[in-house]
């Protein structure tokens, strides 16, 4: 089965430097592009901090997924990209607050030294829609 090459107008559309689809569907997998905390109307980071930053990833995950035919609860693996650890606390239960107790994907939490347009986080998933 060949690859399905996913975007939708609703996503924060991909930076003019950075060539890649929100989504890629490929057999019984969805891998989704990392998403910043990006407001999609305006293409800037959100104001107030790391956990502002960290919900608006979940939405614009969300937003993919919608696109896609799912949704985050179908999520299996989650990779979290952090430029501070200090803000691992927060951002941790920031993101856990988006699931239901139990239904946890495996998880890679990596420490960066910067993200694309000074963002604090980042996050991208495989998910079986």
């Amino acid at each position: 089965m060949d690859p399905d090459f996913l975007n939708f107008p609703d996503a924060p559309p991909p930076p003019p430097t950075a060539a890649y689809s929100h989504a890629v569907r490929s057999g019984d997998l969805l891998f989704v592009t990392g998403q910043l905390g990006v407001d999609p109307k305006t293409g800037a980071l959100v104001p107030g901090g790391t956990v502002a930053q960290t919900r608006q990833v979940i939405q614009n995950l969300e937003t993919v997924l919608r696109g896609a035919g799912t949704s985050l609860d179908r999520a299996v693996m989650v990779r979290i990209y952090l430029t501070n650890f200090a803000d691992y606390p927060a951002v941790n239960a920031e993101y856990a607050s988006h699931f239901a107790a139990g239904r946890l994907p495996a998880r890679t939490t990596v420490g960066v030294t910067a993200l694309a347009l000074g963002g604090a986080v980042e996050i991208d998933l495989i998910v079986r829609p």
